[in-house]
């Protein structure tokens, strides 16, 4: 099937999928929207979009499932499937910028954890050259760590962030990047990329404390926050296997923080201490 009308090429985390559609208006929007991502690097991965009027209902639960060849992603606001052997997807959504978020955010849940890597509800920023994710509960200091960080700190996102390993697995170093996709704080990261010196899982308290969490404690709360809404047990297994060995190469603290700018001088030191170890 030929793609149709305006074609604009997205890149997250190093994968670039180009999205076409013959509707002006949504071209428009979707350019806007992921505009610091836009990129000229050919793509494998190629979505067709149809835009409906008819379809509502963001709240309803979404639904991913292997159907032959094709992953088939539904919820109320939009219908989309993908073949991961040719690349090629169709969807059929309204024209909310947020049922396109989905679409992208789900299709990337698939393809990074084929390459042992996740997106994970955690907050991420840059600082001093290296990665620093902050994950927990709705409420524990994600979107208040992003405020609170300093000028030189850059955000990748306070939302959702995009976790792959390197390229060299020998070296252990695992990636964070820049994502688009915002928060509370309504503004994208930067499209860059970074590696990883510390995941803090957060907790609000009287004062800044770092402490120790067990492998089992970290794998545990790490699985617990990755996004993923497939029903495939490959997937699962492979997704459960990167989180093991993500733990065993990053370290992984619980941060309990009182909510003012000197937090980060922890985050600091602490990244001081593991970059001269």
């Amino acid at each position: 099937m030929p793609m149709p009308g305006e074609l604009a090429c997205v890149e997250i985390g190093g994968i670039p999928i180009s999205l076409a559609t013959s509707n002006k208006t949504f071209f428009e929007l979707l350019t806007g929207r992921y505009q610091g991502f836009l990129s000229g690097s050919p793509s494998d991965v190629k979505l067709e979009f149809e835009i409906v009027e008819t379809r509502s209902a963001p709240d309803q639960d979404v639904n991913v499932r292997r159907d032959g060849p094709e992953w088939r992603i539904e919820r109320g606001d939009f219908g989309a499937r993908w073949n991961p052997h040719t690349g090629r997807g169709f969807v059929r959504q309204n024209a909310s910028p947020y049922a396109l978020d989905s679409v992208l955010r789900i299709l990337h849940s698939l393809i990074v954890a084929d390459r042992g890597g996740f997106l994970l509800h955690s907050a991420s920023a840059v600082c001093d050259g290296r990665a620093y994710l902050f994950s927990g509960v709705s409420g524990a200091g994600k979107t208040t760590m992003t405020r609170l960080a300093p000028p030189d700190v850059t955000l990748l996102t306070d939302e959702i962030s995009y976790v792959c390993p390197g390229s060299d697995r020998d070296t252990g170093s695992y990636f964070a990047f820049g994502t688009p996709f915002a928060g509370e704080l309504a503004r994208p990261g930067e499209n860059v990329k970074a590696p990883i010196a510390a995941l803090f899982f957060l907790e609000k308290g009287p004062e800044n404390v770092i402490n120790e969490l067990s492998s089992v404690e970290a794998v545990r709360r790490l699985m617990r926050n990755i996004l993923f809404f497939a029903e495939d047990r490959r997937l699962v297994e492979k997704l459960l296997a990167s989180a093991c060995d993500f733990v065993a190469r990053v370290p992984i603290r619980r941060l309990t923080f009182y909510p003012d700018s000197r937090v980060w001088d922890e985050v600091r030191a602490f990244g001081g201490v593991q970059l001269h170890a």
